[in-house]
């Protein structure tokens, strides 16, 4: 499984990097790519609409496959965390102590005045 998530992490930061690129490629509405290179709207590489729609379709399956892969990501690390759990790796885990003595009703209760006994160490 672990040539798997490497996969998955390249595949993560190669999207990445195609993702920002073609962001910063794309212009605005009001300019055609054609526009750039002195074309008419005939001309352009991407046909008569320009490169909008192409650019646009591009980012939006990168984006896809860069949320699926940081979705499979989450899953590795989740199954790495539970893993490492039953590997006896040591975790916090809440301890409930018990209230001082006296605290609670001003006093030892009635089963603790008859035995002496209250479970606690007692001081010196």
């Amino acid at each position: 499984m672990d040539w798997m998530e490497t996969l998955v992490v390249v595949v993560h930061v190669v999207i990445a990097v195609a993702l920002v690129g073609l962001v910063l490629i794309q212009q605005g509405k009001g300019a055609d790519a054609g526009a750039a290179f002195g074309g008419g709207a005939s001309q352009t590489v991407f046909g008569s609409q320009g490169s909008g729609s192409f650019l646009t379709r591009m980012t939006t399956m990168l984006a896809i496959v860069f949320f699926v892969t940081s979705f499979s990501l989450a899953v590795f690390a989740k199954q790495r965390a539970e893993v490492a759990g039953e590997a006896g790796i040591p975790t916090v885990q809440e301890s409930r102590q018990a209230p001082a003595e006296g605290a609670v009703d001003g006093g030892a209760g009635e089963g603790e005045a008859e035995s002496g006994e209250t479970g606690l160490p007692e001081l010196e």
